[in-house]
């Protein structure tokens, strides 16, 4: 837990003093320009490749294919006095070892809507209220010759729902999210897991012979604190860099443990069409346990090992298309 709070301290250490290195030309608008109004649009797709292949090779190596299939589209509608912004993330990616059974390495299903209501014609805060929902398209396993699945199609599905404040709108790529009131539900919408009592929902209660007395819950509800941080801006020329990080503790269970979802990508644009992304997902929960063991009796849960940061990284080059520019027949690079 030392270690989030280092992370996460780190982070905001570093985004402050970027803040304040370069207020003029980083994140803030000139007040003359107009806002731009009505609505802003954005869909595409992409496919990412990577394959390594060996012949002879003396030092070894298994011959692979990975391909992801991306696809992601938002909406974003602005008047004077308030906003609509909604978007939706879909990625699926598999991947083919020599000897090895096909298996997955990407599974994200993601849709976030929020609005806000403006405080005052002065202020950049906004009244906000926000939904988001999470979960995944397949079964997911420890490795590709396991039979039991650790996840589901919601198995976990996420939903986080709560009003707060938004700082954004005078502000060019930059927005910050504070809710002192939102609920967190996880759905595990699955027997077999539900039962275990996956993700933090209460497990099934089994009798001697272990017959279930009582199914395992299949959702469990929180109320509490959410922060939420984005920043998206081209860097450098045809390189750009997107940040999002998310925090939220509970108040009824376990205040001060914060679960912990950061995500950072990095696009490099070749061409029109060729891409090469750099990424890093990195996730705490305090719900997760890494190991346990269930007394087959009782079924009372013995913790063997407790949350450990998750981290997934990705590299790849690839194909995106704007299909905004392709139906409105643009060619722009």
């Amino acid at each position: 837990m030392q270690n989030i709070k280092r992370l996460v301290f780190t982070f905001f250490l570093f985004t402050s003093a970027t803040i304040l290195a370069q207020p003029d030309s980083l994140f803030f608008v000139d007040p003359a320009l107009k806002i731009d109004l009505g609505w802003n649009t954005k869909k595409e797709v992409g496919l990412t490749l990577n394959q390594v292949s060996f012949t002879n090779w003396n030092a070894g190596g298994t011959n692979s294919i990975t391909a992801i299939l991306s696809g992601n589209a938002a909406a974003r509608y602005r008047t004077e006095t308030y906003f609509w912004n909604s978007s939706i993330n879909l990625r699926y990616g598999l991947n083919k070892q020599e000897g090895q059974s096909l298996f997955k390495t990407e599974d994200v299903i993601e849709v976030i809507s929020n609005f806000g209501l403006e405080k005052s014609p002065e202020s950049n805060w906004f009244y906000s209220a926000r939904f988001s929902f999470n979960t995944q398209f397949a079964n997911g396993y420890n490795n590709p010759n396991d039979n039991n699945p650790i996840s589901k199609f919601m198995a976990p599905g996420y939903v986080f729902l709560g009003a707060g404040m938004e700082y954004g709108r005078h502000i060019n790529r930059f927005s910050l999210y504070v809710s002192p009131i939102t609920l967190k539900t996880t759905f595990v919408l699955d027997e077999d897991l539900a039962n275990q009592g996956a993700f933090g929902v209460k497990p099934a209660i089994y009798d001697m012979e272990g017959n279930v007395i009582r199914n395992g819950e299949t959702t469990r509800q929180e109320f509490g604190m959410l922060f939420t941080g984005q920043f998206e801006d081209e860097v450098f020329e045809n390189i750009k860099f997107n940040s999002r990080l998310r925090l939220y503790t509970d108040y009824l269970v376990n205040f001060g443990n914060v679960d912990v979802d950061w995500e950072v990508n990095v696009g490099m644009k070749v061409n029109k069409y060729v891409q090469a992304t750099l990424g890093s997902h990195l996730r705490y929960d305090h719900d997760i346990n890494s190991e346990i063991e269930t007394n087959e009796i009782t079924n009372e849960e013995v913790v063997i090992e407790g949350p450990r940061i998750q981290w997934k990284q990705l590299l790849g080059v690839g194909v995106v298309v704007d299909l905004e520019n392709v139906i409105n027949g643009s060619s722009e690079p």
